[in-house]
């Protein structure tokens, strides 16, 4: 997740070792996207893995260009400072509204994946009132948000935080589950597939980029080093375990399912073997431990456009949260088009934010717009995939986002 992993507990913690912060880069680039990434290479083929580890690269890449842009001035510390210092209070601007705009649809992506899953448990599952009926899957939307609520009136989330550190352990648990479920519970790794599907490349490669969507979070991670000098060999080995986590996930399941991959991949899970129970239920933790953590910055950054009469108020902070949750819910019910959420954040979200503005941001900080050599070069062969990427994958997102309407 990819993003809804944008809240580790670095931003608390000083003097990590190498080997804690190599965990707090995995656990922030681990997340929700897991469950997509079969579907994405079901949607390219076998071919569209020359994009998947294109990407991984590249994102390995601008991870460091953010490091090189913190070098620049010590008074640099988080993902923000680095756009003010290029380009002033208007990028500040523009990146903390990628940012929050991408916070409220993973929100709402975790709303669908709980509603999606729940209903696949229980597909009989519906509520009554009178002559109202609501659907299984609104339903569980619904439920899902009056269990969220009480996580919303906590001001101190540390408790969740460390419960949502154990995002890695998670993919983990599901990348087992759901190969135990092909090896020793009769599904079996059969399934060809298609080497190449040309159509499907767009929503491929926006859901690729999706699982790398950390970068928000590495200036902090960076920061919080005891040995700033380890940070390279740290974000190697975090995309390295990065990418052979998804790009097993992705070419298990699809050696699996074919095809008829789902969405999401725990849809897939045949429900009565143990294997998928555990990681669907795996899965369903997911929201429950994550939605406050990343609504809260949301609301935060709200309530700091308030004025000084009303901001530290808590019936506001309170107010801001609830209006938060609902119209979450509200979305997930309307749009409950799970991949094509996703789709449409990787396309434009996380491509602008470990992507165009990593690359940016360093080429105005160092200087190097004004040089051309092989890095120069290298960095707007970067820029050029990142914009188109996201041109075509965000046509490509809306298109099938209007079909499935």
């Amino acid at each position: 997740m990819s993003s809804e992993l944008r809240i580790p507990l670095t931003q608390r913690r000083t003097g990590s070792s190498a080997l804690k912060a190599c965990f707090n880069a995995t656990n922030a680039f681990l997340g929700i996207g897991l469950l997509t990434v079969p579907y994405a290479l079901s949607s390219g083929g076998w071919f569209s893995l020359i994009f998947f580890f294109a990407i991984a690269v590249m994102t390995f890449y601008t991870g460091i260009l953010l490091k090189r842009c913190m070098e620049t001035d010590p008074s640099i510390k988080t993902y923000l400072d680095i756009a003010e210092h290029a380009y002033g209070k208007m990028g500040k601007v523009i990146v903390s509204l990628s940012m929050n705009s991408e916070l409220y649809l993973v929100a709402t992506g975790l709303m669908i994946l709980e509603g999606d899953n729940l209903d696949n448990l229980f597909p009989n599952f519906a509520i009554k009132l009178g002559d109202w009926e609501i659907g299984g899957k609104e339903s569980f939307i619904i439920i899902t948000a009056l269990i969220i609520f009480p996580s919303l009136l906590l001001m101190d989330l540390s408790i969740l935080s460390y419960v949502s550190a154990t995002g890695v352990f998670s993919c983990l648990i599901i990348l087992g589950s759901i190969f135990c479920l092909g090896a020793f519970e009769g599904v079996g790794f059969d399934a060809k597939g298609d080497l190449l599907d040309v159509g499907g490349i767009p929503t491929a490669v926006s859901l690729y980029v999706v699982c790398f969507a950390g970068h928000p979070v590495i200036p902090t991670i960076y920061d919080s080093m005891q040995h700033p000098d380890q940070f390279n060999m740290v974000m190697f080995f975090s995309s390295l375990i990065t990418t052979i986590t998804y790009g097993s996930t992705a070419i298990i399941s699809y050696l699996m399912f074919g095809k008829y991959v789902e969405s999401q991949i725990t849809l897939s899970l045949p429900t009565s073997k143990v294997s998928a129970q555990v990681a669907i239920y795996t899965t369903l933790l997911i929201p429950l431990t994550r939605y406050a953590l990343i609504i809260t910055p949301l609301a935060n950054s709200i309530e700091g456009g308030l004025s000084e009469n009303y901001k530290n108020r808590r019936p506001v902070k309170m107010s801001i949260r609830i209006a938060l949750l609902i119209s979450t819910v509200v979305v997930a019910s309307v749009f409950p088009y799970y991949e094509s959420l996703m789709a449409i954040i990787g396309s434009i979200f996380v491509v602008l934010a470990s992507f165009l503005f990593p690359c940016f941001c360093y080429l105005k900080l160092s200087g190097s717009y004004r040089s051309w050599n092989c890095e120069t070069i290298g960095i707007w062969v970067i820029v050029i995939f990142g914009i188109l990427a996201g041109t075509i994958g965000t046509y490509s997102s809306i298109v099938d986002l209007v079909n499935s309407i």
